[in-house]
């Protein structure tokens, strides 16, 4: 693994900006992933045996996910939204995973790390770098069983929802009645009073089809024909 410095100004840079949640949070990896055994997770080699659950959405979560390499899109970070400063470190080849949770004692003991220091936030971020991981975290060892529906690689199952006709991916279809549903016509979501819209600029392309002085007419009709009706539904 990358020293700490480096890491922690690459994913300061990453994030937006330094602050004492991204010294928490690639502290947090960089001891989460040597007591599961891997010393550099964004490699070719290990990336795929890492699977990391953050359990806060704060600067903390984004350092975690920066030095470990794990990805949303790549179903290697999982979000719990417990609102708890903590992640749990999952390697799929052992099975052996440790949950590692910031304490709040180490914001109680900052002025005692670094006393020299007169502004908060400046001082926290010093502090944090100081602490040994004994103060600054506990750790559980605990046991994942991760879903088969859960892991990374291709979509395993597909359904569609018998009300919408949604495609539902990876089991989170709600069945009621004997009936699948997605979520958004099986319960109340995040959103509501949902209307499909048309917006002229959604004919918009990064990349414009070009014909062949040869193309058959019929063809080049066909696809007029079809921008435009995809356009009014």
């Amino acid at each position: 693994m990358k020293p700490f410095d480096e890491l922690l100004q690459a994913s300061a840079a990453a994030h937006g900006h330094l602050c004492p949640g991204q010294v928490v949070g690639v502290r947090m990896a960089i001891l989460g992933c040597r007591l599961i055994g891997l010393d550099d997770p964004s490699s070719h080699d290990q990336i795929k045996k890492l699977i990391v659950y953050v359990e806060m959405d704060r600067c903390t979560a984004d350092a975690v996910a920066h030095v470990t390499g794990v990805k949303l899109g790549r179903r290697s970070l999982k979000f719990m939204d417990f609102g708890i400063m903590a992640a749990t470190f999952v390697n799929l080849e052992t099975d052996v995973a440790f949950r590692v949770l910031s304490t709040e004692e180490a914001r109680d003991l900052v002025p005692c790390y670094a006393p020299e220091i007169v502004k908060k936030t400046d001082r926290q971020i010093e502090a944090y770098k100081r602490m040994p991981d004994s103060v600054l975290f506990r750790v559980q060892q605990v046991q994942v069983n991760v879903n088969a529906v859960d892991m990374p690689g291709p979509t395993c199952k597909k359904v569609s929802c018998s009300r919408c006709g949604q495609i539902v991916r990876d089991g989170r279809e709600v069945v009621k009645d004997g009936k699948p549903l997605c979520k958004p016509c099986s319960d109340s979501v995040y959103f509501s009073n949902a209307q499909e819209v048309i917006w002229p600029e959604m004919n918009w392309t990064p990349v414009s089809i070009v014909y062949g002085e040869d193309q058959p007419s019929e063809l080049l009709e066909d696809l007029k024909r079809l921008v435009i009706t995809s356009s009014l539904h």
